[in-house]
């Protein structure tokens, strides 16, 4: 009697550590197989259909975390399949941007040419005439004027670009015409050269 029960005890212990162990291992590899899901590295034949639905996200969600501009997909690259946490300087930036409500006071308005820029090229600095670190809040909506016709720290609405802050001048910038500024070369190139109606704000 004695020896049945001591081996159960026995068991008893075995179990326990086995469990504890099992715990343990479970816990120590958890975060591992989450960071695994976080992203996923695109295979020959993949479509982003594919890819959304193995992971159980939209496309949509895909597209706006790796900021794609089309369903367009290359073997090897890498896709982040959760929402990216928001750095500390683009909160910043976001401070920063002008908001606008719709019962704008418009001081008035008239069409310019407008031409874009970036920060991001060999040799610019980034820091605006009036000290808006471009590289540092790349959401910023900043555009170049000629201060003889809009002033700098004007707030304005830009056709297709939106609400801005004239902060910015540049030797080319003369009368009626703005560069808008982009984050990208690629955003940059796709703006071009236009005409657009611009709108100054009370």
């Amino acid at each position: 009697m004695y020896t049945f029960a001591k081996s159960k005890e026995n068991n008893v212990k075995k179990f326990s550590f086995l469990l504890s162990f099992v715990l343990v291992f479970l816990i120590a590899f958890a975060p591992a197989t989450e960071a695994a899901t976080s992203s996923y590295t695109v295979k020959k034949g993949d479509t982003l259909y594919k890819i959304a639905k193995m992971h159980k996200v939209s496309v949509a969600n895909i597209k706006s975390w790796n900021k794609l501009r089309s369903d367009l997909i290359k073997p090897n690259m890498k896709l982040k399949l959760v929402k990216p946490k928001a750095s500390a300087s683009k909160s910043k930036s976001k401070a920063k941007s002008v908001s606008r409500s719709n019962d704008d006071n418009v001081v008035k308005e008239f069409y310019v040419t407008s031409t874009s820029y970036t920060a991001n090229c060999r040799g610019c600095s980034g820091i605006t005439s009036t000290g808006i670190n471009l590289k540092r809040n790349p959401d910023a909506k900043v555009i170049a004027v000629d201060p003889r016709v809009i002033k700098l720290g004007t707030k304005v609405y830009v056709e297709g670009y939106g609400y801005a802050i004239a902060g910015d001048t540049g030797s080319a910038i003369k009368g009626n015409k703005i560069d808008v500024f982009f984050d990208t070369r690629s955003e940059a190139l796709n703006w071009g050269r236009r005409t657009v109606k611009i709108k100054i704000l009370d």
